[in-house]
């Protein structure tokens, strides 16, 4: 059993974001299994939103593509529940990337596609479907803007809601690339990656991007996604101190009107 594993962000990252052709190819046909749709061309951008200003967060995007029609797609791998809220926190992505495309001198008319692609290790939608796509729409269920002008687009993909016991003969595109993701660092030990990275195309590119991590590489990869989240653990405990902080500060407030108020009626009568 190898080390590598693909539920690991910075793995992620580099199976399907390295400048080369294989990892290009296994981009592609990640985004067209999960996106349900023709993927010919995609490049890689920064996976870095630039601030706006000093107080706002940026968020590290995990992979920031654009497809040859300008459509901008963004795919985090999110491992873990945090104390912070996922929901929203994919929300803001979404906005900030749908938001962050120059407009200067057009239309709104004009505006690209954007599309924040999440694979989820946990369960969070109240509903039997792995894949979710969310849009603006009413109580109704009506859309908020018309037909293929909706352009922007979050699409979760829970893994945890995955058969692991189903057939492989009776998986679908997207539940065997899911079963990969979740047992390839068994490799070749999983009878279903064997039969797998032996007849199904996708899964051997895949496979092939897999195998490029070393030992060595892999120790630097859990290194460095170590370091990642104990300063998202440091962040976390520093907003909790910081809400704490400010739930005393307007206790004490509201004990200093109370007691003025005291005061003021004790003076009236």
């Amino acid at each position: 059993m190898r080390s590598a594993n693909l539920l690991n962000d910075f793995a992620f990252k580099y199976v399907f974001g390295e400048d080369c052709k294989e990892a290009n190819d296994a981009l592609k046909s990640l985004l067209t299994v999960f996106l349900e749709r023709s993927v010919n061309k995609v490049v890689v951008k920064n996976s870095e939103m630039v601030k706006d200003y000093s107080k706002m967060k940026s968020p590290r995007l995990d992979l920031l593509v654009e497809f040859d029609d300008q459509t901008t797609v963004d795919l985090e791998m999110q491992l873990r529940q945090t104390k912070d809220n996922l929901p929203i926190r994919f929300s803001y992505y979404l906005a900030r990337l749908h938001g962050s495309q120059e407009l200067e001198g057009k239309y709104y008319g004009e505006l690209k596609e954007t599309i924040v692609l999440v694979f989820f290790n946990v369960n969070l939608i109240d509903n039997n479907r792995m894949c979710n796509t969310f849009t603006l729409r009413n109580e109704e269920g009506l859309s908020f803007v018309e037909g293929s002008q909706d352009r922007m687009k979050l699409r979760t993909v829970e893994m945890a809601k995955l058969d692991v016991n189903k057939l492989l003969e009776d998986m679908n595109e997207q539940e065997k690339m899911i079963y990969y993701f979740l047992n390839c660092h068994k490799g070749m030990d999983d009878s279903k990656i064997k039969v797998m990275i032996e007849s199904d195309g996708v899964i051997q590119m895949l496979e092939k991007r897999v195998e490029t991590i070393s030992d060595d590489g892999w120790k630097k990869i859990i290194e460095d996604f170590q370091k990642l989240h104990e300063n998202e653990e440091r962040m976390e405990q520093q907003l909790e101190l910081e809400e704490a902080q400010k739930q005393v500060k307007e206790a004490n407030k509201k004990v200093e009107d109370a007691n003025k108020q005291t005061e003021l009626e004790t003076k009236r009568s």
